[in-house]
C-alpha cells in the first residue's frame, strides 16, 4: 500500500467525525460534505509525515474550512443587506433528503440557533462541546487567545441555552424542561431523567464541586467527576439528589441552584435546546458564582 492510499484510508476512519463537526457548523449536508472533501484535498497535498494525531489535525482542517465558509456566506448576506445585487445563498444540500435525515440527528433548534450566533461563537460552541476539542486548540483557528476562545463559547452556551426552536426566548419551554429535570432528580426517577437529557448531554463541574463530591464519597454519595458524558452516565450522577435544589435565572435563563438559607451554593448552568438538556455546568466556585445574575424562581 502506497502512501496516498494508506492517507485515504486513514481519511475514510474520521469521515463520519469529519462530517458531523462540519454539519453541525454549517446546517447543511451538501455544505458539510464540500467541506468534508476540501479537507481530503489538503490532507493529500500535505505533508504529514511529522503530524501524530492525523484525527485532530483533520478535525483542525475542516473548522477551518467551515469558519472561512461561514464568514463567507455571513459576507454575502451583509452585501445583500446594504443594498447588493446579489442574493444570500440559501443553507441547501444537494440531497435533501440527506438534510433532514442530518437535522434529525441534531435537532432542528439546535441548528436555527446554531445559524444565528457568529462564526467564532458557533466554531469555538461546536468543538468544545459538542466534540471534546480543547480550548487551546481552538484558539488558534479563530486567531484568539485560549481564554477568549472560552468566552466566546460561553457567550454561545448562553444564547443557545436562552433560545427555543423558532430562535426566541422560550422561557416557558425552558421552566418545563428545568422543573421536569429537578423532580426526576429528587424522585431518584432513571427514566424520566433520561426523557430530559440529550443523549449526548455533557456535565462539566468546577474543582470546588469535584472536591466536595470526592469528600462526600465516604458517605455513599456518587462522585462527580470533573466531566461526564452522555444521557446514562449523567442521569446516574444526578438520579436521588438535587433534592434541595431550585429553578432559577441565571444569565437570563432558566437554570437551577441549591440556596441554602437564601445564599446562592451552587448553580447549575443548563443548555437546554429542543426540549432537551444538552449540557450542564455545575459552579461552586465563589468568585464565579459572583458572576452570574442570579434570581431564585418560586413555584411555576
Amino acid at each position: 500500500m502506497d502512501e496516498q492510499q494508506l492517507l485515504a484510508e486513514q481519511f475514510e476512519r474520521n469521515r463520519s467525525r469529519l462530517g458531523a463537526v462540519a454539519y453541525r457548523m454549517l446546517g447543511s449536508a451538501g455544505e458539510a460534505e464540500d467541506a468534508v472533501q476540501e479537507s481530503w484535498l489538503r490532507l493529500s497535498r500535505s505533508d504529514t509525515s511529522e503530524v501524530e494525531n492525523l484525527g485532530g489535525w483533520l478535525t483542525t482542517v475542516v473548522a477551518r474550512v467551515c469558519l472561512d465558509m461561514l464568514r463567507s456566506r455571513k459576507a454575502r448576506r451583509e452585501d445583500t443587506l446594504d443594498g447588493g445585487e446579489g442574493r444570500a445563498e440559501p443553507i441547501a444540500a444537494d440531497d435533501p433528503a440527506a438534510d433532514v435525515e442530518l437535522s434529525d440527528s441534531v435537532g432542528i433548534a439546535m441548528l436555527v440557533v446554531l445559524e444565528a450566533l457568529a462564526p467564532s461563537e458557533r466554531l469555538a460552541f461546536v468543538l468544545h462541546d459538542m466534540f471534546s476539542v480543547p480550548f487551546e486548540e481552538i484558539a488558534p483557528i479563530v486567531g484568539r487567545s485560549p481564554e477568549a476562545a472560552r468566552q466566546l463559547a460561553s457567550r454561545a452556551r448562553r444564547r443557545v441555552r436562552g433560545a427555543g426552536a423558532d430562535g426566541e426566548v422560550d422561557r416557558q419551554r425552558q421552566r418545563e424542561v428545568v422543573d421536569a429535570f429537578l423532580a426526576a432528580s429528587r424522585d431518584g426517577d432513571f427514566a424520566a431523567l433520561l426523557e430530559v437529557l440529550d443523549p449526548g448531554v455533557v456535565l462539566r463541574a468546577d474543582e470546588i464541586a469535584v472536591t466536595i463530591s470526592a469528600e462526600r464519597r465516604e458517605a455513599g454519595a456518587p462522585l462527580l467527576a470533573g466531566e461526564v458524558r452522555g444521557a446514562d452516565a449523567v442521569a446516574r450522577v444526578f438520579a436521588g439528589r438535587a433534592r434541595a435544589a431550585r429553578p432559577a435565572e441565571i444569565d437570563g435563563a432558566i437554570g437551577a441552584v441549591y440556596a441554602p438559607g437564601g445564599r446562592v451554593r451552587t448553580a447549575f448552568n443548563l443548555t437546554i435546546a429542543d426540549g432537551r438538556i444538552m449540557a450542564i455546568d455545575v459552579i461552586m466556585d465563589p468568585e464565579s458564582l459572583g458572576a452570574l445574575a442570579i434570581e431564585v424562581l418560586g413555584a411555576a
